[in-house]
């Protein structure tokens, strides 16, 4: 039976960064098992090809906004739940899927009415995300304010997906009567493989940026914010090339990128580090193919880390801050440093170049790895169990 999804994406869908990639493969994993997808979001963002996107009005006095934690998203959360009622009015849907706190929420309270079950998809702590953005003090009264926010929105759903095992272990210890599922996120393995570049295509796109074909290149994707680590990566470069050691970092994403770029300057690792700017997410595999070593720097401890499996994908030794997180993907096959130790993040980058034959056996084995555990087609599949499950439990069939 073909199921009418609504989700509800409380960001500037579509970008190109980590939720938004999630957010966008569950729902195309969910079309090819034949059910149908209508994204609920604010103004701002890319459309994306044979998705349907509802978009609220804008905001007059702030049109150009940044991602991260802003003040603005009330007022943008306020026009989202104006939107959603009146898409929840004139379609019919089998069940709510809210991204974020902010997303379950919503669906939460305004699709009681309705009678549709409701599923929160859990992406890491709302306060942390707001902590790392510097938006209030730690252990402070908003602060307290905050984390019982985001207790009321996970009650309000019947179901949450987390995007880490460890999150969903911590979460069912705090609603113990709530279904609470990992899944994790996953990889399209044939659009993110080896050899997607011949030796000249690979030389040519490197030039591009600077880089010569034989210097060996440390890569980032991502969303450029400190609870990424970016100021840690910089200052990784600085202390490997006080130590004399020569390596190019190819830093693509954005924001920030002159506030990052000056860091750079000022950390004596101008000439080392490109900064290359927002790589739409369908030409992600090729610029990340340039790479010969991936950086996974992220502090956030209870936030996922998507961009790891695109980096096993394609085969590249990836050294990473030991979160539970970046673990639960890399599993055995991972160069790790302990959570902000930016001196041994700086030895697993000079670990992973130092043996040629090494960095070909970590290639393949997180290869294999990915394909084996992280399918978006099997998650697709887990939703859809849950799916059917709470609806099950709307004439208390639910076991």
């Amino acid at each position: 039976m073909s199921l009418r999804i609504l989700s509800i994406a409380p960001t500037s869908f579509f970008n190109d960064y980590g939720c938004h990639v999630r957010i966008y493969e569950e729902a195309r994993a969910l079309q090819a098992l034949g059910h149908e997808v209508t994204v609920v979001t604010y103004f701002k963002g890319n459309d994306v090809p044979r998705l349907r996107i509802i978009r609220t009005a804008p905001t007059p006095w702030h049109a150009n906004y940044e991602v991260g934690s802003s003040r603005h998203k009330f007022a943008f959360d306020a026009l989202l739940a104006v939107r959603l009622l009146r898409v929840l009015s004139r379609n019919r849907f089998d069940v709510v899927h809210g991204h974020l706190h902010e997303g379950g929420l919503l669906g939460g309270v305004l699709a009681r009415p309705w009678r549709l079950p409701v599923c929160m998809d859990y992406q890491g702590s709302l306060t942390d995300e707001m902590l790392h953005h510097g938006f209030m003090r730690p252990d402070g009264k908003r602060e307290r304010m905050w984390r019982t926010v985001e207790r009321m929105a996970e009650r309000s759903t019947d179901a949450i997906f987390t995007s880490t095992i460890h999150a969903a272990a911590t979460l069912r210890k705090i609603h113990p009567d709530r279904r609470i599922e990992a899944l994790t996120d996953g990889v399209n393995t044939d659009d993110v493989r080896p050899g997607l570049l011949s030796s000249d295509e690979r030389a040519q796109m490197r030039a591009q940026f600077g880089i010569g074909h034989d210097e060996k290149v440390v890569i980032f994707l991502g969303l450029l914010a400190r609870h990424q680590g970016i100021q840690n990566l910089i200052d990784a470069a600085a202390m490997l090339k006080a130590q004399g050691h020569q390596f190019r970092w190819l830093v693509m994403g954005f924001p920030g990128i002159d506030i990052w770029r000056a860091h750079a300057e000022a950390s004596g690792v101008a000439g080392e580090m490109v900064f290359g700017g927002r790589v739409p997410y369908f030409d992600m595999p090729r610029v990340l193919a340039l790479g010969d070593v991936a950086a996974a720097p992220k502090l956030s401890l209870t936030e996922g880390s998507g961009k790891i499996l695109n980096y096993m994908a394609l085969g590249l030794p990836t050294v990473a801050f030991d979160t539970h997180a970046q673990r639960e993907l890399l599993g055995d096959y991972g160069i790790y440093a302990p959570v902000g130790d930016t001196a041994a993040f700086a030895n697993g980058i000079l670990t992973a170049f130092a043996n040629a034959s090494m960095r070909a056996e970590l290639a393949h084995q997180l290869r294999a790895r990915v394909q084996q555990h992280f399918s978006w087609h099997q998650r697709a599949k887990l939703m859809v169990e849950v799916y059917e499950w709470l609806r099950g439990g709307a004439d208390g069939s639910r076991q």
